[in-house]
């Protein structure tokens, strides 16, 4: 048993600047370790060609990854997707005034970095589709895959042959797996 307080929401905003970046999981800081650069080459076009379809059809907003999402309470989890989309529909009318934005994107984006353990990324989409992600994608620059979680039974795998569509999370969005990767199907 842990005799360590956990750690809070406004307790990782106060913190120091060290250098590093952070998540919060159920109370517990945890370092995120810089990406390599093929991590941030892919997530960068899929943010590319997710943020100009958005933009051009007017959709809603496309963060990055240092953007916190409040997604638990007592306690606390923050965590940080390599790409969040929040639709419309679902953006208030006032920016939030907290730090964190509250509550889950519609869509969260997770591109594997070698170092990933399959129990952490399970974890994460857990944590992302229990907060209300409707759609969660985790990209694997290794298997050069795209694999699609709706939830937990509804899975779909997408290969470089393949197109990834935003179905009715980010409407009319489709991009072939190969380009995220770039190379040619």
């Amino acid at each position: 048993m842990s005799t360590t307080t956990p750690s809070t929401a406004d307790q990782l905003l106060e913190m120091p600047n060290d250098g590093k970046r952070y998540e919060l999981v159920a109370g517990d800081l945890r370092v995120m370790s810089p990406s390599g650069w093929n991590h941030g080459r892919i997530a960068g076009k899929l943010h590319t060609l997710l943020g100009r379809y958005v933009l051009d059809n007017r959709l809603g907003e496309v963060f990055t990854a240092e953007t916190g999402f409040l997604i638990a309470r007592e306690p606390d989890t923050v965590r940080a997707p390599d790409i969040a989309f929040i639709a419309n529909e679902n953006l208030p009318p006032e920016d939030p005034s907290e730090a964190f934005w509250p509550g889950g994107p519609d869509l969260a984006v997770e591109v594997l970095s070698p170092n990933d353990r399959m129990g952490e990324v399970d974890e994460k989409i857990q944590a992302w589709l229990a907060a209300g992600a409707r759609l969660v994608w985790v990209v694997d620059p290794q298997l050069r895959t795209v694999t699609s979680y709706r939830s937990t039974a509804d899975v779909t795998s997408h290969t470089v042959a393949d197109q990834l569509s935003g179905g009715d999370v980010v409407q009319g969005f489709r991009c072939g797996v190969a380009e995220i990767f770039g190379t040619t199907a």
